[in-house]
C-alpha cells in the first residue's frame, strides 16, 4: 500500500508527512489542530515572543497529560486487580 503524502502546518510552518492511510491522515490533523489552538492560547496569555519556547510548552502540556493518563490507568488497575483478588478469596472461601 502506498503511503500518503499530506502537508501539515504547525506554528505557520508546513511539514510534509506521509500517513499510511485515511485515519492516520485525521489524526495527524486533529493533532496539528489541537498544537496551533494551544498555541494561540499561550500566545493570548502569556507574554511569549518565541515561537520555540510556546512550542515548548506546548509538548509540556500534551506529554504530561499523557503521562497522567498513564498512571491513573496504572493506579485504576491496580484497584481492579486488588478487587479481582478479593472476589477470588471470597469464592475460594464459599467454595471449600
Amino acid at each position: 500500500m502506498e503511503k500518503l503524502k499530506i502537508n501539515i502546518v504547525i506554528a505557520g510552518r508546513t511539514y510534509p508527512v506521509s500517513v499510511n492511510n485515511t485515519k492516520e491522515e485525521e489524526g495527524m490533523r486533529k493533532a496539528a489542530n489541537a498544537i496551533n489552538n494551544l498555541i494561540s492560547k499561550y500566545e493570548q496569555n502569556y507574554a511569549v515572543s518565541d515561537k520555540q519556547d510556546v512550542l515548548a510548552m506546548c509538548a509540556l502540556q500534551f506529554a504530561s497529560k499523557l503521562e497522567i493518563s498513564t498512571l491513573e490507568k496504572g493506579s485504576e488497575n491496580i484497584e481492579t486487580i486488588n478487587k479481582l483478588k478479593e472476589l477470588t478469596n471470597l469464592l475460594d472461601t464459599h467454595l471449600k
